[in-house]
């Protein structure tokens, strides 16, 4: 499968260039990175710490589109939103590992789906996923007699809060609860703010460090208080998602997937 990785340039960007490079059955035919960087023209391998792929870095999407299976892009909203019409016209898989996505980049996306197979998710590894599914059995389940609250911590460096991980596992939740996290969850808690409403969906955010994410769902009853918890510790476990993704992505049919249907986990 050719496969062009966008944000080259940038740590994940790098490790996707790395992981396509190792995997079996994928090849890289296109790397980008932002019009006016430093770096376009240097080979995406050399950069990537892998030796050189003759691979150069380029501003020109339309062009390694054209020529690719798929495209790995953990980038920002506004430029996520631009790849999906361009993959779109290319008719190629496009996987999605930005987070901070609103409602409105969501809508492009799905539009974008409808001529391309797009996957996206706020968490690319196996065991968020997972998590995310055990998470809506468990509301499902013990109903509003226990609260929730979702704890996420990443690097200093995040941009956007809470996580787009964090987002996917409240989701989960209130999917199991059968209501709309929008209507029900609570991103801030600051002063005098009364008690807990019952069937909220709490989100508290932690910032600091090289931290790559940390996320635990907490169900906490009367007398008693179940924790859900997951810890990545290398960068390399999203990449290795994304490319899975691709791969399961290429030759089906048009639409937005997650990574439950690439793990055929959503039924649990």
């Amino acid at each position: 499968m050719r496969l062009v990785v966008v944000g080259a340039a940038g740590r994940m960007g790098r490790m996707l260039v790395k992981t396509v490079a190792e995997t079996e059955g994928t090849t890289l035919v296109g790397a980008i990175d932002r019009e006016g960087s430093a770096l376009l023209g240097q080979d995406a391998g050399t950069l990537a710490g892998i030796g050189a792929l003759g691979v150069p870095l380029t501003d020109d999407p339309l062009t390694a589109f054209a020529r690719a299976d798929g495209v790995l892009d953990f980038t920002m909203p506004a430029a996520t939103v631009t790849f999906a019409g361009l993959a779109a016209q290319a008719r190629i898989v496009h996987v999605v590992g930005t987070t901070g996505l609103s409602e409105q980049d969501f809508a492009r996306l799905d539009a974008a789906a409808r001529h391309a197979v797009v996957v996206q998710s706020g968490n690319m590894s196996l065991g968020i996923n997972l998590m995310a599914a055990l998470v809506r059995r468990v509301a499902r389940t013990l109903g509003e007699d226990f609260d929730i609250e979702i704890l996420e911590m990443h690097h200093r460096m995040k941009v956007d809060a809470p996580s787009g991980t964090a987002l996917l596992l409240g989701e989960a939740a209130a999917e199991g609860r059968n209501i709309a996290l929008k209507d029900r969850s609570v991103r801030v808690r600051d002063g005098h703010t009364g008690a807990r409403n019952p069937g909220d969906i709490g989100f508290a955010t932690l910032r600091g460090g090289t931290v790559v994410g940390e996320h635990s769902v907490i169900f906490a009853g009367a007398g008693e208080r179940i924790e859900l918890t997951h810890r990545a510790e290398d960068r390399g476990l999203f990449a290795r998602g994304a490319v899975k993704a691709a791969l399961w992505g290429f030759g089906k049919k048009p639409g937005r997937y997650s990574m439950a249907d690439v793990l055929d986990i959503a039924a649990i």
